[in-house]
């Protein structure tokens, strides 16, 4: 799930090397992944109206209950 959103969010902006992702996993067993990108990039991953983050969100949930995880996005600064 990390490979995936790092894969989504590098296809998304401009400077692919500053995409960060952190993956933690909270006491219930759901992984927490956290997503960073350059400073001027966030618009890009949010997307109008917030489409283009949900989507993300959407795309990794199904990949990690796939494989029996809950998982959550969070995009962080």
């Amino acid at each position: 799930m990390k490979e995936l959103l790092e894969y989504l969010s590098r296809a998304l902006v401009d400077d692919p090397d500053a995409v960060e992702v952190e993956q933690f996993e909270e006491e219930d067993g759901t992984v927490v992944l956290e997503l960073a990108v350059g400073d001027d990039e966030y618009g890009k991953v949010i997307g109008r109206g917030g489409r283009t983050a949900r989507a993300i969100r959407t795309l990794v949930r199904v990949a990690g209950a796939r494989e029996g995880l809950g998982t959550i996005v969070e995009i962080v600064e």
